[in-house]
């Protein structure tokens, strides 16, 4: 009788809702632990977080003070939080440079110090690695072992990209999260939370504007209207929203796109044509560029043709060419090959078992750091560190092919 009691689905829902509750608990006080050690150790000390900066600076001058954060005066008051003095000519300006819906997703932190402020957002975006990362492995119905799982997961937060995107209050992560997103619920027929995510991706639109278009002709040629709808609404309440606020914004925001270049890194192929292989000089350059996006024009003709067929393939190769090709590049955009490379982990561990994997994932970990710290100057890393990892993807592409040509979602 006893043991029909503990057995009942009623027992079994009231102890799976323990355990939930218990969980969340648990989470909130790591949470505040991290958030408080981050402060006390971090940010109290040396601030951080600097892409974060002008983000948080530009929101809180229009918010408490009613300023166009694209403006002089909002600029010379991130350069302040930044610097503590006006940049000079040559150092990076810090401008406002996001879309300015971005304010938005930064206001709940302008009111604390920013030391505060960027404490909170380094453990979100730790949070948000890791949160990603389980999407990722749920999307592609992988549960590995607990061990691996947590070594897995610490990885993801030390990689290379992952880690200096941590310390530098990268929004690049937000866009991952937001892009797993999109891509399990669309994987779960959850049409409306997915046009809903994936409009937030483009708060930083040079990390996914192939993969949004990529993602809208996958939807419009497969008739998910809910998707394309959702998406719709939701950059038009974004783009709403912004224009009421600054009514010139986007004026503000294309001219600092246009002063952008002057202090931050090229394209990929301005590097491999410009610095290391001088010689082919601009026009090897132009067509570099047009030889990748013309291959990926190919890839989704075919892919178009094919039924979806080998969706998650073509996915990771728009993500590696999305990187190689923006005219502004860092490798902490790199951060979303994480959504093609856990498929690609998934492959190595059946095919060679968990050591082989932690040995790819160590070896992977420990080069890449390795090369930052020969060859970093100061702050600035060095242009080299923009190749190795796009090469690792597109070898890893071309190996697990058979394992990344799948369809999105089941039944569609």
């Amino acid at each position: 009788m006893a043991e029909a009691m503990l057995s009942s689905p009623r027992t079994l829902r009231l102890g799976s809702k323990r355990m939930t509750v218990a969980l969340g608990l648990a989470l909130v006080v790591l949470f505040a632990l991290d958030v408080w050690g981050t402060y006390t150790f971090l940010t109290a000390r040396e601030p951080g977080a600097y892409d974060f900066t002008a983000r948080w600076a530009g929101a809180r001058a229009y918010f408490l003070d009613g300023l166009d954060p694209y403006s002089d005066e909002a600029t010379r008051r991130i350069q302040q939080v930044y610097y503590g003095r006006p940049a000079q000519p040559g150092e990076d300006q810090v401008l406002f440079v996001y879309p300015f819906y971005t304010v938005f997703l930064v206001a709940p932190l302008i009111l604390l110090p920013y030391a505060w402020a960027a404490a909170i957002w380094l453990v979100l975006l730790e949070f948000s690695l890791v949160a990603g990362l389980l999407i990722v492995l749920d999307l592609y119905r992988w549960r590995p072992p607990p061990g691996l799982l947590a070594l897995t997961a610490l990885w993801t937060v030390l990689f290379y990209p992952h880690g200096r995107g941590i310390i530098l209050g990268q929004f690049a992560i937000v866009v991952f999260l937001l892009l797993a997103l999109t891509l399990w619920a669309l994987g779960r027929r959850r049409d409306g939370l997915a046009g809903v995510a994936l409009a937030l991706t483009t708060i930083k639109p040079q990390v996914v504007f192939l993969v949004v278009l990529l993602l809208l002709l996958w939807a419009i040629n497969r008739r998910c209207w809910r998707f394309v709808g959702a998406f719709a609404s939701t950059m038009g309440a974004l783009l709403g929203a912004s224009f009421l606020a600054v009514p010139a914004w986007v004026s503000g925001f294309l001219r600092q796109v246009a002063a952008y270049p002057a202090y931050t890194p090229e394209s990929v192929p301005w590097f491999l044509t410009h610095l290391f292989i001088p010689a082919l000089g601009t026009p090897g350059e132009v067509t570099m560029t047009l030889a990748l996006l013309a291959g990926l024009a190919w890839a989704w003709w075919r892919e178009m043709h094919s039924g979806w067929a080998s969706f998650h393939w073509t996915l990771g190769l728009t993500l590696v060419v999305s990187n190689l090709v923006a005219p502004r590049t860092a490798t902490t955009n790199y951060i979303v090959f994480l959504v093609p490379l856990v498929l690609l982990f998934r492959h190595l561990y059946r095919r060679a078992g968990a050591l082989a994997l932690v040995g790819l994932q160590v070896t992977l970990l420990v080069s890449l750091w390795a090369l930052f710290l020969a060859t970093v100057d100061g702050r600035q890393e060095a242009p080299i560190m923009f190749l190795p990892l796009p090469l690792v993807m597109l070898l890893g592409l071309a190996w697990g092919r058979q394992a990344l040509a799948r369809p999105l979602g089941d039944g569609r």
